[in-house]
């Protein structure tokens, strides 16, 4: 199994992407911390994967309070004696809109769950796995992390951040044993992106773009991102893996 016996923290984890990275992860030997602000979801992830013989639990979480990763990284490693991995997925893709018309509150909001939780989440998660010699930290970015596209300034601006600081996450604990890396998806099929006000034209628009033309599955971006937190990638740091069916390569 390409995890057996690693504990796995996955934020975002009770739908789309994190859900079936969780599920994923689990089915590989993986002890999965489900971490996500709605419990019954989380439990629905966590009994899903009980019922197919894994270890699992369910940590409410809100990544946006600091307060509540702490308490996070707590419950895993009192459960389960150490912290191997994590995949920082949680976010949120709204407002959309052209910059100058874009809400501040909003646009705060934006950064607070989408880059601000994950230098919250990094923080605490690299204290936790350099006390049991390293481990590996996913973030989760997007190919708008690498273009651009009309109306996302906001959500484009914080994934672009993001991969600056992955990339100066992985250099500063390189000698450290821990590996920071980022996959970039491209349009995915997940209850975030059905449920965009007005999101039908963008949204095709996006698949239009795609080369396979049409939208990943969930699974399909959870296999590469077990794959960067296994040991199959030991040599593997501060890198970018694009899942987008070719939408960049245009």
């Amino acid at each position: 199994m390409l995890l057996k016996d690693k504990v796995i923290i996955v934020t975002g984890a009770t739908s789309g992407i994190g859900a079936a990275t969780a599920v994923e992860a689990a089915r590989q030997g993986a002890r999965v911390v489900v971490a996500g602000r709605r419990a019954d979801k989380g439990e629905e992830v966590v009994g899903l994967i009980r019922a197919n013989g894994g270890q699992a639990l369910f940590v409410r979480t809100d990544v946006s309070q600091e307060a509540d990763i702490e308490a996070l990284i707590a419950r895993t490693v009192r459960e389960y004696g150490r912290l191997d991995g994590a995949f920082n997925n949680a976010g949120i893709p709204g407002p959309l809109g052209k910059l100058a018309e874009l809400p501040a509150a909003e646009y705060r909001q934006l950064m607070a769950i989408n880059l601000d939780s994950v230098f919250l989440c990094m923080r605490h998660e690299i204290q936790a796995m350099k006390k049991t010699g390293g481990g590996s930290i996913v973030n989760c970015a997007s190919v708008l992390g690498l273009v651009a596209g009309p109306g996302f300034g906001a959500y484009s601006s914080a994934k672009h951040g993001l991969l600056g600081m992955t990339k100066a996450a992985a250099l500063d604990y390189a000698t450290e044993g821990i590996r920071v890396n980022a996959v970039l998806p491209g349009p995915i099929e997940t209850e975030i992106w059905s449920h965009i006000e007005h999101g039908g034209p963008i949204r095709q628009g996006f698949v239009d773009g795609v080369p396979m033309q049409r939208a990943a599955r969930s699974e399909e971006v959870a296999r590469p991102v077990l794959f960067l937190l296994s040991d199959w990638s030991t040599y593997i740091t501060g890198t970018s893996l694009v899942i987008d069916g070719g939408y960049t390569a245009r």
